[in-house]
């Protein structure tokens, strides 16, 4: 059994939080299962917690201090119960499960959450209680934003101090009950209150917390204290609080990055424990599905629990609300990953036919954040969605607002769905995720004034497309490449027009002498409807090059063989080709379909068209991609100017 003196030799320092925590959403097998979600929980130690979502099972938490096959429920006051299946294994990158009810059974769905020791992150400490009082050591290494104990010999509460409760007051995660206290015997030393700090936790001769000759497990959760990122500054845990108005509603809260786990709890007032995250969904307006980690409920998608945002979260919009007016709610907020800039083009595109009618329909191999489909035979629209809005689609080549479609799914681990299209080569789809200095997607709410957006590309956007979702308007696209007029103007996805302005109307927030201010954490934006539009809703999605993986850039043309470097090691999977100095289509190009050194088939963004087979206009180039003597003015007239997105 690991304690907390004798761990810490063994855990090394991390830089980013897919390193040390991971959503993983699993279907049971009734048989051993491996759970590969990259963390390392053999030599590092850390807590594997996992929760049924289709079925009433209790929350199962598992951790390394304790070992193997040894459960506690959250939703319950009951002592641990070693060997009864459960974690078999902790592995260098995940963790195995045996065959048992509630949390592999086939055919329900589990999610499964891991949270790995380090420091300035999350610890895992066990003890013998004295009856008296102790000093219990942590290695958290910063001052605990949350500390969560719980008995493993017998039926005691689960008891939670978080920074944000009244001082010496506590919560009982297993129970709905608000705040209560003070406690000098809980978090204290039977005289008065003693805060966590640095370096221990002060427990009393409560029996909660300290009966003597009974076993506890200490969960310790960090707060801002940085420690991640490039420059080991970034923070990647925060424990806070919000108090809503008479009206239920509630400041945005501002915690410096986009969450994608949030743990919240009413500590005013009475309310459940809620946990929801960004791999089963919170999508952006609507009601996002939530787990309860005081209940053995299924999975229910009653309420819209927040808006995420660049920055932290937001007030529920456009789904049921599930606050109530004038009460305080505590948190805790864990980063959206990947924090890595990728080094791999497969690790975040992919190119994928329809594996099936069932789900997921798109299976790319890793978590999906944006996915488009076509029928590459039919003359049909294209089909987007985003796992920030899940549930909705809108269509890259009309004006059409945002509509609803269930079944436009991202909630599993490796792919996409669009249920009840079918399967063959014929429907494919494009699949992208999110990651620093390749791609990100923003969701915000326009003003109606110049403005600037935050975003999580990590560096400046190179290519900006942004549509309003609950208005029928133009797609609107700016790019960084040289162009006289692409300050003030822009270029529209759904058409082949050249770039266009709108007379009296502001689209990116600078004048026709000036540049637009699009940097490294903010895109800058006018008053023009199509982009800004007060009380509108939008999507935007940004790209830039990434190092060997993709490349946003400009060329011109020539009316001969030209080959375009992209830095590429083995040539462009996809290739997106626009001409700016006149009109042209949005052609596009992918590996799967066919980029050869014959014909070469293509589709239009802009255009429901079928494929056109039978040209041979862009070839394959081993550092990207090349286009013909063949290729017509829209690829390559001579003279023209084009712009180009291009992923490895």
């Amino acid at each position: 059994m690991f304690t907390a003196a004798g761990k810490s030799a063994a855990v090394s320092a991390a830089n980013y939080i897919e390193d040390v925590f991971s959503t993983y959403l699993y279907t049971g097998n009734s048989s051993t299962q491996t759970i590969t979600n990259g963390i390392d929980l053999s030599t590092k130690g850390g807590l594997v917690w996992i929760k049924g979502r289709n079925q009433a099972y209790n929350n199962n938490l598992f951790d390394t201090a304790r070992g193997t096959q040894n459960r506690l429920n959250s939703n319950t006051t009951g002592a641990a119960v070693p060997a009864a299946g459960g974690v078999t294994s902790f592995n260098t990158n995940g963790f195995t499960l045996d065959s048992g009810a509630g949390y592999n059974d086939s055919p329900n769905t589990f999610a499964s959450w891991t949270f790995r020791e380090q420091a300035k992150f999350f610890d895992v400490v066990t003890y013998t209680g004295n009856g008296s009082t102790q000093n219990i050591s942590h290695n958290l290494g910063s001052e605990p934003g949350c500390v969560i104990i719980k008995s493993t010999t017998a039926a005691e509460p689960w008891v939670v101090w978080h920074r944000e409760l009244s001082f010496g007051y506590t919560l009982l995660l297993n129970t709905t009950a608000a705040q209560s206290g003070p406690f000098n015997n809980v978090f204290g030393n039977n005289s008065s209150v003693v805060p966590p700090s640095t370096t221990q936790v002060t427990v009393g001769n409560s029996t909660r917390v300290n009966q003597n000759g009974q076993g506890y497990v200490m969960y310790v959760f960090a707060h801002n204290s940085g420690g991640f990122g490039a420059t080991g500054s970034d923070n990647v845990i925060s424990c806070g609080s919000f108090t809503t108005d008479g009206g239920s509603s509630f400041t945005a809260v501002n915690l410096g990055y986009e969450p994608q786990w949030l743990l919240i709890k009413a500590s005013s007032g009475t309310s459940n424990w809620t946990i929801v995250d960004n791999m089963r969904g919170i999508p952006v307006g609507s009601n996002g599905a939530r787990l309860i980690a005081n209940l053995s409920d299924a999975e229910t998608s009653t309420f819209s629990w927040a808006n995420l945002t660049a920055t932290g979260f937001s007030m529920p919009t456009g789904g049921t609300n599930p606050y109530s007016p004038s009460t305080t709610y505590i948190y805790i907020a864990i980063r959206r990953g990947p924090m890595k800039t990728p080094t791999s083009g497969t690790s975040v595109f992919n190119t994928v036919f329809s594996a099936a009618s069932g789900n997921p329909a798109f299976v790319a191999g890793f978590p999906v954040d944006f996915g488009t489909w076509k029928f590459r035979n039919l003359n049909a629209s294209w089909n987007n969605s985003q796992r920030l809005t899940s549930g909705t689609y809108q269509e890259f080549n009309t004006t059409a607002a945002e509509a609803s479609y269930s079944d436009f799914r991202f909630d599993f681990q490796n792919g996409w769905a669009s249920a009840g299209q079918g399967s063959g080569t014929n429907l494919y789809s494009y699949c992208f995720r999110r990651a620093p200095g390749f791609f990100d997607v923003v969701c915000y709410t326009g003003n109606g004034s110049a403005r600037t957006i935050s975003h999580n590309l990590g560096v400046a956007p190179e290519l900006l497309i942004v549509k309003s979702r609950d208005t029928a308007v133009n797609w609107v696209v700016w790019a960084s490449a040289p162009t006289p007029q692409q300050n003030q103007y822009a270029l529209n996805l759904n058409t082949a027009g050249t770039w266009g302005g709108v007379l009296g109307d502001d689209i990116w927030g600078a004048t026709l002498t000036g540049a637009p201010n699009m940097t490294s954490t903010t895109f800058s934006l006018g008053s023009y409807v199509g982009v800004n539009g007060s009380a509108k809703t939008y999507v935007a999605y940004l790209f830039a090059s990434c190092p060997g993986v993709s490349k946003v850039g400009s060329y011109t043309g020539t009316g001969a063989l030209q080959t375009i470097n992209c830095g590429f090691a083995a040539g462009a999977r996809f290739v997106l080709i626009k001409r700016t100095d006149s009109t042209g289509d949005w052609w596009v190009y992918d590996s799967a379909r066919g980029i050869t050194s014959g014909n070469d088939p293509y589709l239009f963004l802009n255009s429901s068209a079928a494929e056109v087979t039978n040209t041979n206009y862009v070839d394959t180039a081993s550092t990207g991609f090349q286009v013909t003597a063949a290729a017509p003015a829209g690829l390559n007239a001579n003279g023209g100017t084009y712009i180009f997105l291009a992923i490895a």
